[in-house]
């Protein structure tokens, strides 16, 4: 095993198909997903931020399974919630208390652990990001970047073994987009990462491009994502995806 794999087979989609509405997103997708730092890209529509919400179980297929280290997304919330996280691109569709301590305990109470268990859980996330004194801070409070944040550590405080991360980037400033990769890149879980930010996933492991619900290649980041802009500057989209 290279130091680039961790369990295998720890994210696996067989067959899988899903639909929005009358159009079909993922059309007989199977996937083995092993790498620690995996990116996917493609053009708008193309599936991928289907494919992150299926990988988190937050979506069902219509079709084939998903699962993650051997676990039912689906099926089996509950282990899910311990084996895989996500992070969306606007934390304001993930956060729903009003101060950072109760949201970064939602998860562990959503685990089983007690209300005491959880809040310490919650501050000492805090304690190891230097941000001790949010805790009693309100969400609101807090700018974009800085939520952007504790949605990370609320997935960091449930020690997942995948975390999923669906543009994370887009809209943030450079120091803000600077601080949280040097947070994500000192990760030991594994990391999915959707994004049409390519120089984010040069130094992955693997990349995955989407094309209309399918696999359009397939490998070391440096050739998928060189494979992935020649299309798009012959297509003439690289104005809008790249």
């Amino acid at each position: 095993m290279t130091a680039a794999t961790i369990a295998t087979g720890s994210v696996r989609l067989e067959d899988v198909r899903c639909r929005r509405g009358t159009r079909e997103v993922l059309r007989g997708l199977s996937l083995d997903l092993s790498e620690r730092r995996i990116g996917v890209v493609g053009r708008n529509g193309s599936g991928k931020s289907t494919l992150a919400r299926l990988i988190a179980g937050l979506v069902a297929p219509e079709e084939g399974r998903v699962t993650v280290a051997g676990i039912d997304v689906v099926k089996d919330r509950r282990a899910a919630i311990r084996t895989v996280g996500i992070l969306f691109q606007n934390p304001d569709h993930q956060i729903i208390f009003p101060t950072v301590e109760e949201e970064l305990a939602f998860g562990l109470r959503q685990m089983g652990q007690a209300k005491a268990d959880a809040r310490e859980g919650a501050r000492g996330m805090l304690a190891r990001f230097g941000r001790a004194g949010w805790a009693e801070r309100p969400v609101t409070a807090l700018s974009q970047g800085q939520r952007h944040l504790v949605c990370l550590m609320a997935v960091l405080a449930m020690a997942p073994r995948v975390i999923v991360l669906d543009e994370p980037f887009a809209g943030l400033d450079i120091p803000t987009t600077r601080a949280l990769r040097r947070h994500l890149e000192a990760l030991e879980a594994q990391v999915i990462h959707v994004s049409h930010d390519l120089g984010a996933l040069a130094g992955y492991d693997r990349v995955i491009w989407l094309e209309g619900g399918t696999v359009a290649g397939d490998g070391p980041a440096r050739d998928t994502l060189a494979a992935y802009r020649a299309a798009m500057e012959e297509a003439g989209d690289a104005g809008a995806d790249l």
